[in-house]
């Protein structure tokens, strides 16, 4: 169960990234059950416990080819081999009977190996189909061909009592594929997470809404919903709360009796309109945690109490940018943990800076970046547009971040970098 009323206290300087994730890592676990789903409706979930193969895949030997299935200890040591055809097998329609020596069985992709006489050892070897002559009710065999060729073992792919899949896991297609190898028609999964979305601000208006001087448009929920979404959450979108203490306290309330997990986008910082600091502080427990990154220091972690249950919290800057960078690092890893998902540190790639940069020690920067060939050792990285923490569409044209180290104080353009794709954290 998550501990956040406790394990987030910082005090003093801003707090470096590695720590806060250290954090998430080893306090936050599951908090949703476990339930059995259909194969069909299992993508994207989160495997709640291991699955052992049951049964050997493939189930039998089989031929791996078209062609034409013989005991190896029947060819000739030196040149060509003619053997009479004795049948044939194909996938689902087995040999009839056994394999007589000193004959070939006429075999296609998948069909299993015919059995020896007396239940002893069949056929071993295939020869594919275009490296022979057949006619007559013979074939002709070339030389050199290797004992057991073209022939795939029974559990070659997974042997019965083998481990298939891991719990945590969050399942992709091919997954669902090996599942299926195996006869499972359903998996135990996590229960989705309950993720209620929120932003905050009287300047903030819905899509297709009038846009009255002073107002913008709400790009975080859209960001947000369908970052979570491809989580694998259940997403409940409770709008734009207004920069008013009391309706900001009551939706929070009521989205903690049924939710696992509220974000917000917002409201989290000194302002005097940043109410939602002191709402989830009034509510349940919230320690305010200042993250040493650019963008995105403002950023809140806690959890509300209501209806006799408690849920996670996570409040993320109100710029636009500085919202998606830090759910994909911070938001995300606590997503997936609350879930019951592995959450192992996303895999960085060496690239070149197409770009110079001075920054401050101390702080990790992420600079928005799309990947160019130009024929260099390594892909080039060049700035996606400006970087400032409002600018969404720098983020929108990116391929990922660039992370500029804490240890940094400039970076030259051409010099080694480490990139992040997004592909690494959706």
């Amino acid at each position: 169960m998550t501990q956040l009323s406790d394990c987030f206290a910082h005090g003093g300087g801003l707090m470096p990234l590695d720590r806060a994730l250290a954090l998430i890592d080893s306090r936050i676990g599951p908090v949703t059950g476990t339930e059995s789903a259909p194969l069909a409706q299992c993508l994207g979930r989160v495997l709640a416990a291991p699955v052992a193969a049951g049964r050997d895949v493939p189930p039998h030997d089989n031929s791996a080819v078209d062609g034409y299935a013989v005991y190896f200890a029947d060819l000739a040591a030196e040149g060509s081999t003619a053997l009479p055809v004795a049948g044939r097998a194909a996938a689902g329609r087995p040999f009839a009977g056994a394999a007589p020596r000193g004959a070939a069985v006429r075999v296609f992709t998948g069909a299993v190996m015919p059995p020896g006489a007396d239940g002893g050892p069949g056929p071993d070897t295939v020869f594919m189909q275009e490296d022979c002559a057949a006619g007559d009710g013979r074939v002709v065999l070339p030389p050199g061909i290797r004992r057991g060729a073209n022939r795939r073992r029974a559990g070659e792919d997974l042997a019965r009592g083998a481990a298939a899949l891991a719990a945590g896991r969050r399942l992709r297609a091919e997954d669902l594929g090996l599942a299926a190898s195996l006869g499972l028609a359903a998996l135990p999964v996590r229960v989705r997470l309950r993720a209620a979305l929120f932003s905050t601000g009287d300047e903030l208006r819905d899509p297709g809404q009038p846009l009255p001087p002073g107002a913008v448009y709400d790009a975080n929920r859209y960001t947000l919903a369908g970052l979570l979404s491809g989580l694998g959450c259940a997403v409940s979108d409770l709008g734009v709360l207004p920069d008013d203490p009391g309706r900001v306290r009551a939706a929070l309330a009521g989205a903690a009796a049924g939710h696992d997990l509220l974000v917000s986008s917002g409201g989290v910082s000194v302002g005097e309109e940043d109410h939602v600091k002191a709402a989830v502080a009034a509510l349940g427990g919230l320690t305010f945690w200042r993250l040493a990154i650019k963008p995105g220091r403002p950023l809140a972690l806690g959890h509300v109490a209501a209806g006799g249950r408690a849920a996670a919290f996570v409040g993320l800057p109100g710029n636009p940018a500085a919202a998606a960078v830090t759910f994909l690092r911070v938001a995300r890893p606590l997503a997936l943990r609350l879930a019951g998902a592995e959450a192992p540190p996303p895999a960085l790639f060496p690239v070149r800076a197409g770009f110079a940069r001075r920054k401050k020690a101390g702080r990790r920067e992420f600079v928005r970046c799309r990947l160019e060939d130009d024929g260099g050792p390594l892909p080039l990285a060049r700035e996606a547009g400006r970087q400032g923490a409002g600018i969404l569409s720098a983020v929108s044209r990116a391929d990922g971040l660039v992370e500029l180290g804490e240890e940094l104080t400039y970076v030259a353009e051409g010099d080694a970098a480490q990139f992040l794709p997004f592909a690494e954290v959706r």
